[in-house]
């Protein structure tokens, strides 16, 4: 694998570098918080005219095709500065499962207005506390030619303001198995359908949604009866890559944050960052971003090539970058001293994003157990 970006990505890293600082900067991010609000329409907006709502669709229904590693360098970037937006949940995640399992009518139908930005869909398939799909309750229950869905989702990830959601629910089988897992297209405004919102900590919001025998028609399926166990898992695994390349931006930011610090803040005459204390724990936090980096690009070159090890890379790239992003954001609070505590000082906000994006897709618990069962331990 070539750990060396080429020219098309260096120039995509470069113009999402220079669009996030000019729209998006981490100042839009406290005015955002400070005026309860959690994303900017008008940002969303301009990451769709840039092409990015539709980085990993086909051309033939308007996107770019960009890749996912060209797709997890714009993520990166958003998590430098902090920028709030579907780019993962809906641009990515949902716009794969359509892709892979959607009808040509369904493709023809949402792919086109999501690359444009016009709709934003979010997967809804938590239930409960653990990162756990297997575990759905969700019944959907045959209904003529017709289903009714009956049952709760729980940390939706965007659904405070997705148009759609598709949904995993169980039409055969019982909690805990992975077969008869079916997966549904809902919308937002459909009878039955009670969506409660919550503020996390970072400034992000979830939703809890509740589906009271929600009826959809046969057009509503996604791919196969069944069958969603496999194209599901593809799917969060894309998500849970997508998270480590926010957290590799939030823990790179961070680290450069802290680097000017040392740099400027002077004890005893002497610039800070000449300790050699700090010297040693700058440079631990440098090689470990650079493993992080490696495995991501890993991990994202497996999603492009459908690879087989991609859970076992996903895995282990979540588990990596989350704690990484933990260390980074922890370091820089603690070396920019009892300052680093305010809300004067920004870093904060890294360390809010980065404990709310480690708990996105499973967590490094969830994900480092996958991660040695997979390898046989």
């Amino acid at each position: 694998m070539a750990l060396v970006l080429n020219e098309e990505q260096q120039l995509l890293r470069d113009s999402a570098k220079d669009f996030l600082n000019e729209c998006s900067p981490v100042s839009l991010h406290r005015e955002l918080r400070d005026s309860g609000r959690e994303w900017s329409e008008d940002l969303w907006a301009g990451m769709a005219d840039m092409g990015w709502a539709g980085i990993v669709i086909p051309e033939a229904y308007g996107g770019l095709e960009f890749g996912y590693l060209g797709a997890g360098l714009l993520v990166e970037e958003c998590g430098r500065t902090l920028a709030t937006s579907p780019l993962v949940s809906s641009a990515l995640v949902c716009a794969s499962l359509i892709s892979g399992e959607g009808s040509e009518q369904q493709k023809s139908t949402l792919l086109p207005a999501m690359a444009s930005g016009e709709r934003i869909l979010a997967l809804a398939w938590r239930e409960g506390v653990q990162a756990d799909p297997a575990a759905t309750e969700l019944m959907a229950t045959a209904d003529g030619d017709s289903f009714v869905l009956q049952g709760v989702k729980a940390h939706v990830t965007d659904g405070a303001y997705a148009n759609a959601f598709i949904v995993s629910a169980r039409t055969g089988g019982v909690p805990g198995e992975r077969d008869g897992l079916s997966l549904f297209l809902v919308e937002r405004g459909a009878e039955g359908v009670e969506i409660e919102s919550t503020t996390n900590a970072d400034n992000h919001r979830s939703a809890h949604v509740r589906f009271d025998s929600v009826k959809v028609g046969a057009d509503s399926l996604l791919g196969e009866l069944g069958q969603a166990w496999t194209p599901l898992g593809k799917a969060l695994n894309i998500g849970a890559v997508g998270l480590s390349a926010e957290l590799l931006g939030i823990a790179e930011e961070s680290f450069q944050r802290t680097i000017e610090y040392l740099k400027e803040r002077k004890q005893f005459g002497v610039a800070i960052g000449s300790f050699q204390a700090l010297h040693h724990r700058a440079a631990i936090l440098f090689c470990e971003l650079h493993l992080c980096r490696s495995l991501l690009l890993k991990a994202l070159e497996a999603i492009d090539e459908d690879s087989e090890d991609l859970s076992l890379l996903a895995s282990g790239a979540k588990t990596k970058c989350g704690r990484v992003a933990c260390l980074a954001v922890n370091e820089a609070v603690q070396m920019h001293g009892g300052i680093g505590m305010t809300d004067e000082y920004d870093i904060g906000f890294f360390m809010k994003r980065a404990a709310a994006a480690r708990q996105e897709y499973g967590d490094e618990y969830y994900h480092s157990d996958r991660f040695a069962r997979i390898r046989g331990f």
